[in-house]
């Protein structure tokens, strides 16, 4: 029999990856979705695997027992993949629209798996790997430093839910162990339904590159410089829950080197050159920082225990560029 999956917050743009490798390989996937609108979306764009997909619609994920019913299955769930977490740049309440849902959301996923699903073996969380320089670091956010705005708000509460998920793992003492995966910047293709409007904020970044749709048309500053490419992370996901040796630990999951904004606008100049807006800025400058200002990161855990290799920069974008040129405004 096939191994069986419950994989939440579905439509997602990471969770869309996870989605498409789970069914390729032969899993059988029931999906969390928050409305039966997102479900027709995933169906629509899967038709080929309708005898694979089973559905959850889950509204609230910070609402307690959301996950009870999801996680009940005939024959039980073998695994689940726990992507599901909010992030709004305009939050009207950050506590209650991004830090609680993150971290309710994760407990709740866990405690539904404890109570109801006693055939799962694992449980892969999608954290965040953003300011974390090593497999040992945390980020240091408090809560109350989190609350100062939106972008701090989506890092602590990345790191809040992890904190918890291995506080439950050593207090609850379940059946499962826990493996979680700390992406930076995520980019690359999309497969889940979007719009120019409707795009992550990550290939937003991307998006306006290419169409020069950037303050005074110059390339951007580059912020975190570390990424690593959507198709990447997802196959982490695949081979988190196929390694044994990965039980209970962290994985930063990211691309060899670093990238900078220059380095994508000359890309994408060099393959889209029908794309007049794409700025020049100084061609080959790279990421313009001394030496001392470069923070890096440490991927080989991922290689040596999950077995990664990673996609190079350019690799990433020509897909993704592709279908942000054929998005809709």
């Amino acid at each position: 029999m096939s191994p069986r999956v419950l994989l939440t917050g579905a439509s997602g743009f990471i969770a869309a990856h996870v989605l498409d490798q789970l069914l390729k390989k032969g899993y059988w996937v029931r999906a969390t979705v928050r409305s039966d609108r997102k479900k027709q979306e995933i169906l629509s764009a899967n038709a080929q695997y309708v005898s694979q997909l089973d559905f959850a619609i889950v509204g609230d994920i910070s609402q307690p027992g959301a996950f009870d019913e999801a996680v009940k299955a005939e024959p039980g769930l073998d695994y689940v993949v726990h992507t599901a977490s909010p992030f709004h740049f305009h939050p009207e309440d950050i506590e209650r629209d991004i830090l609680k849902p993150a971290v309710q959301g994760t407990l709740g996923v866990l405690q539904a798996a404890k109570k109801f699903a006693p055939t799962v073996k694992r449980v892969v969380i999608t954290s965040s790997g953003c300011y974390w320089t090593s497999w040992q670091d945390w980020n240091p956010i408090t809560w109350e430093q989190a609350l100062a705005e939106p972008v701090g708000a989506y890092y602590g509460s990345k790191t809040f839910a992890e904190k918890a998920a291995y506080e439950f793992l050593d207090n609850e003492k379940p059946s499962f162990d826990i493996v979680t995966l700390n992406p930076p910047m995520v980019y690359g293709p999309i497969l889940n339904a979007q719009t120019a409007a409707s795009l992550n904020e990550s290939n937003t970044f991307i998006y306006n590159i290419l169409t020069g749709k950037t303050d005074d048309g110059k390339v951007p500053k580059t912020g975190v410089h570390i990424w690593v490419d959507v198709r990447d992370i997802a196959r982490a996901h695949i081979l988190a829950l196929e390694t044994p040796a990965a039980s209970n630990q962290r994985f930063l999951i990211k691309a060899d080197g670093i990238y900078s904004a220059q380095e994508i606008a000359d890309v994408l100049r060099k393959h889209f050159p029908e794309q007049p807006r794409i700025p020049v800025g100084t061609p080959g400058a790279g990421l313009g920082l001394k030496d001392n200002d470069i923070f890096l990161a440490d991927n080989s855990k991922s290689k040596e225990v999950l077995g990664m290799q990673y996609g190079s920069l350019e690799e990433m974008l020509i897909p993704l560029a592709k279908d942000l040129l054929a998005l809709k405004e």
